[in-house]
Order: structure tokens, then C-alpha cells, then sequence
């Protein structure tokens, strides 16, 4: 088939699920979650093969680190798919409702987007997290995953497809052009008036592609140059372990702290938080008035450019800067920010509303680690990617986000 044949058979099966009731789209997710634990054993072996292509072909330790699957991902897979059961369906949902007063009733309801077309990379996860959100909302979804996970891919396509064959939704409400490649992708940008909305996730060249080439309307999303400020008032304690858990715990993810910036007065802090990061192998680049918290021994670093500030590292790699005011730490931040999470140690009230007030991103935090905006973290389920624009949707996006809304008037012969 073609990438426009694919798209026409997702605009029909799109018509027939965004109708479908609660009940039938819940069924069809739940085979879903069944089908994942009863290929568990064949999407290991599956991601082993993608696994070690991606090692024959160089792949980054992060994109790995997001390519692997094990039985504890394939369950978490699972458990996500069903808790997306568990929450109520967008569609149809009244936002507003009046009577105007001409006696005409106005109401706006949501409804499904219609068409979604993602392209990310080493991401399996993805794959299953975007299908259940948007059967749940009633979307069609159009699949690029990307060549390195594409044994993986392939047969968690097999287990939802089979999911949708089995419970009677049409079985072309998830599709994907991964046989089609880099080309597919780039024609699939084009197929505007079939496709009704594209989201990138992946790298700044990825998304950055995407949002330049496509015709389709594109939702820009994951890029995350992500900035803790360590406040003169930070409790040293709480600063360490909340830099430590958001630079190391998972460093190939876009809520992963990047660049920590540190009050001159913050000394304390400073020296726990970066003892705790050269303990756990995290290689330093370091304002020159930051070398004094330095560790006497085993700090693996070097002197900080504007080159690391402006670097979404996804290693163990973090970016150290020293500023003498909550405003110079908030200058900072706005020039180097891509808007995803910004987070201030503090404990200040007047200082934290200031930094919540004034820091223009997705996700501002207060007091804990910025690996915290996550759309299962904040209750979603799952999320399609988090988003860094500003139009329609903003921060993690669930189902809410995968729909747009409708307006109903109903009258009784007025006329105008």
C-alpha cells in the first residue's frame, strides 16, 4: 500500500471508533494488555534482535536505554494500558453548555482529533502507550517507530492489531509505515487533509525535522533542556538527593535534569549535591566559581561553556552554573530553556512563587525532582509526549489532549 492508501484506510476507521462506545474501546484494550503479557517471552527476543543491531550500528547508549524492553517493562506496558481503562473517556464530554437568549441551546462537546500521525525513534514504549490513548479517545493512529526498533515494532503492531481483529474495532486503527522508511516519513508530513495532526518524539533533530518539513499541523513536543536552581535558602539534604534522582535515575529522558544552577550563597548545598553527582559517575562541567564545592577527589570535570548550557546531554553529563539572584538564575533559564520543566530547591515561599510566577515552561516544580513530569506521574495513564508549544496542548499529554471540540446548537425554527 501507499502512504496515502494508508492514510485513507485510517480516515474510514477513524469515523466507526470515534462512535464506539466506553465499553467497546475498553475491551479492546484490556485484549490488549492480555496480548502484551502473552507475548512477553517473544517481544524479549524480539528487542534483543533490535538490541543488538543497534550495538553493531552504533546506537547511542540512551536511544538503548530507551529501546530495551524487559519483563518488567512489557508488564509496566500492561499496567499502563489498563489503568488508561480505568479513566473516564474524553469524548463526548460537555466543556460548556447555554441557552442563548433567543431560546437556541449552545453546547461544546469534545471529540476525537480523527487522525494521528507519530514518528519517534527506539521508543516501544511509545508504540503501545499511543495506540491505547488513542483507541480510548477514538483516534486512528499512523505509526513511524523507526528502524531501530523494528522487530520490536513489528510485533507489538501484531498483538494490538490482533487486539482490534478480536474485539470487532477496525483493525486499520493502528497502522504503521516503518517499511516504508525515512521516505514514508517524510511523505506521510505531506498528507495533509488525510492526516489530521503530527507529533514528533525523539531528539532535537528529529523533532526539529518534522516541525520544518511538515504540511500537516505538527504538535512539538519532548526536547528538554531541563534546569534545577539550588535557592541560597535550599535545605543541603534535599538538594542532593532531588539533583541526584533527576540527573541519574534515568538520564536518557527529557525530564532529566541537564544544568543545575546553584546561588552563590549555596555552598552547603553545593558541595552534597555535586559530591552525590561525581560519586555516581557524572561528569561535570563546571563554573569556575563552582570549583571550591568540588569534591577533593574523583570529580570527573571540566570548565563549563555556553555549548554545555545549551546541551540536552541524555548521559551522565550535567551542566554546573553559579548565579549571585533568583533573577539571574531566571535570565539564565530563559535563554536556555526549550520550555519542558524547570524546577527551584528552596525554602522560600516569596522565592518559589517568583520562580513559578515568572519561569515560562510546560512544567515548573517546587521542592522535588523534575523526573516527575511524566503523563503517568500526573495521572494520565500514558501520554502521546509532552508537549513544548503553547497551542492546544501544553505539558504531558493524555487522552484530553488527543481530542478538539465540537459545537452543537439546538433550536426550535429560530432564525436570524
Amino acid at each position: 500500500m501507499s502512504i496515502a492508501e494508508i492514510s485513507r484506510r485510517a480516515r474510514e476507521a477513524a469515523g466507526p471508533l470515534g462512535r464506539a462506545d466506553r465499553r467497546h474501546k475498553d475491551r479492546a484494550l484490556q485484549a490488549v494488555a492480555e496480548g502484551l503479557r502473552e507475548s512477553a517471552g517473544s517481544l524479549i527476543a524480539a528487542n534483543e534482535q533490535d538490541l543488538v543491531r543497534g550495538k553493531e550500528n552504533g546506537l547511542s547508549a540512551s536511544l538503548q536505554d530507551r529501546l530495551r524492553l524487559d519483563a518488567a517493562r512489557i508488564e509496566s506496558l500492561a499496567a499502563s494500558v489498563e489503568e488508561v481503562i480505568g479513566l473516564t473517556d474524553p469524548v463526548g464530554r460537555v466543556l460548556q453548555g447555554r441557552t442563548l437568549p433567543n431560546g437556541l441551546r449552545l453546547s461544546q462537546v469534545a471529540v476525537p482529533l480523527g487522525v494521528i500521525g507519530v514518528i519517534y525513534e527506539a521508543r516501544p514504549n511509545v508504540t503501545v502507550d499511543i495506540a491505547a490513548l488513542a483507541l480510548k479517545s477514538g483516534n486512528a493512529a499512523v505509526l513511524r517507530g523507526g528502524s531501530a526498533a523494528q522487530s520490536t515494532n513489528e510485533l507489538l503492531l501484531s498483538v494490538i492489531r490482533e487486539a482490534l481483529r478480536e474485539t470487532g474495532l477496525p483493525v486499520d486503527a493502528v497502522q504503521t509505515i516503518d517499511p516504508y522508511g525515512r521516505e514514508g516519513a517524510t511523505e506521510l508530513m505531506t498528507t495533509r487533509g488525510s492526516v489530521d495532526v503530527l507529533i514528533p518524539r525523539g531528539g532535537r533533530e528529529l523533532i526539529q525535522h518534522v516541525v520544518n518539513n511538515s504540511r500537516v499541523p505538527v504538535i512539538e513536543t519532548g526536547e528538554g533542556n531541563v534546569h534545577i536552581y539550588v535557592d541560597a535558602t535550599a535545605d543541603p539534604q534535599l538538594a542532593r538527593d532531588i539533583v541526584h534522582n533527576a540527573k541519574t535515575s534515568r538520564p536518557s529522558v527529557c525530564n532529566a535534569a541537564e544544568t543545575v544552577l546553584f546561588h552563590a550563597e549555596a555552598g552547603r548545598a553545593a558541595k552534597e549535591v555535586l559530591a552525590a553527582l561525581s560519586k555516581g559517575g557524572v561528569v561535570l562541567h563546571v563554573d569556575p566559581r563552582a570549583q571550591q564545592w568540588l569534591p577533593a577527589a574523583g570529580a570527573q570535570s571540566d570548565e563549563v561553556t555556553e555549548v554545555h548550557y545549551g546541551t540536552e546531554f541524555h548521559n551522565l553529563e550535567i551542566a554546573v552554573g553559579v548565579v549571585d539572584s533568583i533573577d539571574e538564575a531566571i535570565s539564565h533559564i530563559g535563554r536556555h530553556s526549550t520550555g519542558h520543566t524547570e524546577a527551584i530547591l528552596t525554602d522560600s515561599v516569596v522565592n518559589a512563587e517568583k520562580f513559578i510566577a515568572e519561569v515560562d515552561a510546560a512544567a515548573v516544580i517546587v521542592n522535588a525532582s523534575t523526573r516527575f513530569t511524566d503523563g503517568g506521574e500526573f495521572g494520565l495513564g500514558a501520554e502521546v509526549g509532552i508537549s513544548t508549544q503553547k497551542m492546544h496542548a501544553r505539558g504531558p499529554m493524555g487522552m484530553a489532549e488527543l481530542t478538539t471540540t465540537k459545537w452543537i446548537l439546538r433550536g426550535e425554527g429560530q432564525i436570524r
